[in-house]
């Protein structure tokens, strides 16, 4: 479909921010977030995302770094959800299953500008009636805003549909705080969630949300990325951490931070705040199938993505479809996110 497809032009790449602050890039492959450069204590800037070693490089590699992700974010069992009695087939990308949201997701279209200033970077994408199975057309936008005199970041989703369908607009940012794309295992994680969504193989929920007390996915008193990581049967299917985690109720409502992250050499804290119910933790399982900067592949577990957004499936779990992921029309989609650094 011409207006969905990834290829013509040289890629658009936009920068945001200024010396001696926080600086970004954001791509119009994917409205893609591919460069975060934090001001260090000493004055010299890091690089805490991973990234590929040019805007093109991201229409042929996997991964999705930095990318929105959509129309659905992460699974759909089957490819299939039924909405209002009727039953939608979608395109599958994942074995039987779609993954964010099909073989032509929002990371592999070209996003549009809307506005733009030193502070801020607005584009939008429309989404057609039938694209990757989806029924009505729909129009996203999404803004990426710096804040004036402190190091942070908005990324604001929105959008409107002509007929009832799961939305579930994410950002799959890889962070690596040490700045070097050497691994995130020696990172401490705090996640604020004391249930997270077990998954049977293929990656889908079960439907239960289980306790983390006791397991390898208890994160909320901060530990090290790789303590936990490769124990127990739920990580076996994985490889290591790839679940959803039901956020606590303060989490869930952005009142207080849903994740934190904190440098390998401790000189870089990160906080999250959002206002989505679910933060999928990934801690880059399959990162050798993925070239950095350098053109080199990364090692697995050089970068650990975390992705607010809905609970994967949630179109076919009617107690989790209420949580909001059924937009219609009238009633846009509006979700954020929020990361903020604190140079230590």
């Amino acid at each position: 479909m011409a207006a969905a497809t990834a290829a013509g032009a040289a890629p658009r790449v936009w920068r945001l921010g200024a010396a001696p602050g926080l600086q970004i890039e954001v791509c119009d492959i994917g409205a893609r977030w591919m460069s975060c450069r934090v001001p260090l204590a000493d004055g010299t800037l890091r690089e805490t995302l991973l990234g590929h070693a040019d805007a093109a490089a991201h229409l042929h590699e996997p991964g999705y770094l930095g990318a929105v992700v959509g129309r659905y974010a992460n699974r759909i069992a089957n490819a299939t959800f039924t909405l209002d009695g009727r039953q939608h087939r979608l395109l599958a990308n994942e074995g039987a299953h779609q993954l964010h949201g099909g073989p032509e997701g929002y990371d592999r279209r070209r996003w549009t500008l809307v506005s733009q200033g030193p502070l801020h970077l607005r584009l939008q994408l429309r989404s057609p009636a039938g694209d990757q199975g989806y029924p009505g057309a729909l129009q996203a936008e999404v803004e990426y805003r710096l804040h004036a005199g402190e190091p942070a970041l908005t990324v604001a989703f929105h959008a409107e549909v002509e007929a009832a369908c799961p939305v579930n607009l994410a950002s799959h940012a890889y962070f690596n705080l040490d700045g070097d794309a050497g691994s995130v295992l020696q990172h401490r994680l705090r996640v604020a969630a004391a249930h997270f969504l077990p998954v049977a193989p293929g990656l889908i929920p079960t439907g239960e949300r289980a306790p983390v007390a006791g397991t390898p996915f208890d994160l909320r008193a901060g530990p090290l990325v790789g303590a936990g990581l490769g124990q127990g049967e739920q990580q076996a299917l994985t490889r290591g951490y790839d679940h959803c985690y039901a956020l606590d109720e303060a989490a869930a409502s952005g009142q207080a931070p849903a994740a934190e992250l904190l440098a390998g050499d401790g000189r870089l804290r990160m906080a999250l705040h959002t206002n989505y119910p679910g933060l999928q933790v990934y801690s880059g399982n399959f990162l050798h199938a993925v070239r950095g900067r350098d053109g080199r592949p990364f090692a697995d577990h050089a970068g650990v993505a975390l992705e607010p957004q809905f609970f994967p499936n949630a179109p076919n779990v009617p107690a989790w479809a209420g949580q909001g992921c059924i937009v219609r029309p009238g009633v846009p989609l509006a979700r954020w996110m929020r990361v903020r650094f604190e140079a230590l």
